[in-house]
């Protein structure tokens, strides 16, 4: 009964929260919005926030291809600046899940009985702007989502720099995780570690231990995006994470499952139904896994018998030796010449993305999880801004290694990859650690780990530079290089012009796929 209550709380949230135009003032106001709802709901309804797209991160960083260079399809496969590419993340924040979490934090102000469910809104708000900053660099932060609760002067908020945005971000990841209680309220709502979260907890208690090492976890994550820029800055605030208490094990990932009926995983709904047959895994990926015998990689690519009804296969090919992806910027019509591996039913002889796993419609989402942080914590020791040298570098990334594969065991239609076939994976040629190639190693092991997660996935390969993936050089539109950055989406040009060219002025003076984030450098 607790889990049917659950499930319909939640489809009334989605009601309450769903639906608006791209018009800034919609995106900032709702006349008919609840005013007096329980912020705890909003909290539920921002808890989705944007991963990243199939077609764009997951793309820029060649886990991915679709090889249909026209239309809709046209996007960063092809080099192109497209705004219904560019668009996902903002669209997927600005008008729900940002508004949502500013009014929910207005409603608790002078609450002091509410502190945990104010520590957590405040920790999420981090989390889906360092998103956005990641994605586009300055953008509307101090003043976004202020319409609903300040009026119309606030329709079109100024862009913010994105070094301040990050600025006040580690501020507020510090001052929630300080500001947590175990003494406190209990979230019970809370999708991630509430009474019906992905991960039960029944106590504040508990639950204030998950989102403390939630907190910390960001907080390093915001941590190694300084590692280029400020390595002194980056090894403070790392740290000090490190030292807060990061995840431990797969028992503190931050994530939502999808039961398939009532709530299902949209990000993969065009790769299981929507033209399947556009829908590819590209070379790079498709060739580390088969080169190292990833025991991920099973569950991650497959072949099917007919590439546009992948669903139709009850049994589809996932041996490694089977798998090829598509070349990154190679067009459809070039995949039947000679040189490629031509047709097949009604699309191409290449490998999908695993529609009955990783890209099914009940296939979790996870936003922050202890492989990450794992390979993270390798990293900082290897540069020595944790204790342990090299020897816990070793141990950090062969424990995110090994639970990144256990991890698979939430996803369905997988199965359990035992502790020793993990050891020979661990020892294998290109996969075991060794000193002169650790950034390489760890960063690599980063991408595969990300997985459903493009934003950190083009993040981490922004700010590492691994793996060393060779541009794609369709039309050269990038000069030879990679997507640094999203534009802005082509609406704000005309609605909120003047914010909108001061902010183009701010990043250097063009708003394009090159110009970088502030942390980005090369």
């Amino acid at each position: 009964m607790k889990q049917f209550k659950g499930l319909l709380l939640t489809s009334a949230i989605f009601f309450l929260l769903g639906g608006c135009d791209k018009d800034f003032v919609e995106l900032n106001t709702n006349p008919y919005a609840v005013t007096d709802l329980d912020p705890a709901l909003l909290f539920v309804g921002a808890q989705r926030s944007h991963l990243g797209g199939w077609e764009t991160e997951h793309t820029i960083v060649q886990h991915f291809v679709n090889p249909f260079n026209s239309g809709a399809t046209l996007g960063p496969n092809f080099n192109a600046d497209i705004d219904n590419f560019n668009n996902g993340k903002w669209d997927g924040s600005y008008p729900n899940i940002i508004k949502n979490l500013v009014q929910a934090l207005s409603l608790l102000e002078g609450s002091s009985g509410r502190v945990n469910l104010q520590s957590m809104l405040r920790i999420w708000k981090a989390q889906v702007f360092m998103g956005l900053v990641d994605t586009h660099a300055d953008i509307p932060y101090f003043n976004a989502g202020q319409a609903f609760l300040k009026g119309s002067e606030y329709f079109f908020p100024a862009y913010d720099d994105d070094a301040a945005i990050y600025a006040d971000l580690e501020k507020e990841l510090r001052e929630a995780i300080a500001a947590l209680n175990p003494s406190g309220d209990f979230v019970s709502a809370d999708l991630f570690f509430g009474a019906n979260g992905s991960v039960k907890t029944t106590t504040a208690t508990a639950q204030v231990d998950k989102w403390k090492k939630l907190g910390n976890s960001l907080l390093l994550r915001l941590g190694m995006r300084y590692s280029k820029l400020d390595a002194n800055k980056a090894k403070t605030i790392v740290t000090d994470a490190f030292n807060g208490g990061v995840m431990k094990s797969n028992d503190d990932n931050a994530w939502v499952k999808y039961d398939g009926t009532l709530f299902t995983n949209g990000a993969n709904g065009g790769l299981v139904n929507n033209n399947p047959y556009f829908y590819y895994a590209a070379e790079p990926l498709v060739e580390q896994l088969k080169t190292t015998a990833d025991p991920r990689g099973p569950f991650i690519v497959a072949t099917y018998a007919n590439p546009s009804n992948p669903l139709a296969d009850p049994a589809p090919n996932t041996s490694l030796a089977s798998q090829f992806g598509v070349p990154v910027g190679v067009i459809n019509t070039d995949l039947t010449k000679p040189a490629y591996r031509g047709a097949k039913g009604g699309g191409y002889n290449y490998s999908q993305m695993n529609v009955g796993v990783v890209a099914s419609l009940t296939a979790p989402d996870f936003w922050v999880t202890y492989p990450e942080v794992s390979l993270l914590l390798a990293e900082a020791a290897q540069r020595g801004w944790i204790a342990g040298g090299e020897t816990a570098a070793k141990q950090y990334y062969e424990d995110g290694i090994k639970a990144d594969i256990k991890r698979y065991a939430l996803y369905p239609k997988s199965s359990t990859v035992s502790d020793a076939d993990i050891a020979t994976f661990l020892a294998s040629p290109g996969i075991a650690y060794n000193a002169a190639d650790a950034l390489k190693l760890i960063n690599t092991q980063l991408w595969i780990a990300y997985i459903r997660n493009g934003t950190q996935a083009w993040a981490n390969f922004r700010r590492s530079g691994f793996p060393a993936l060779s541009p794609n050089r369709f039309n050269n539109l990038l000069n030879g290089g990679f997507v640094r950055r999203l534009s802005y989406p082509d609406y704000e040009l005309a609605q909120n012009r003047t914010n909108y060219q001061n902010a183009v002025k701010a990043i250097g003076g063009t708003d394009n796929l090159t110009t970088r984030v502030f942390w980005d450098k090369e």
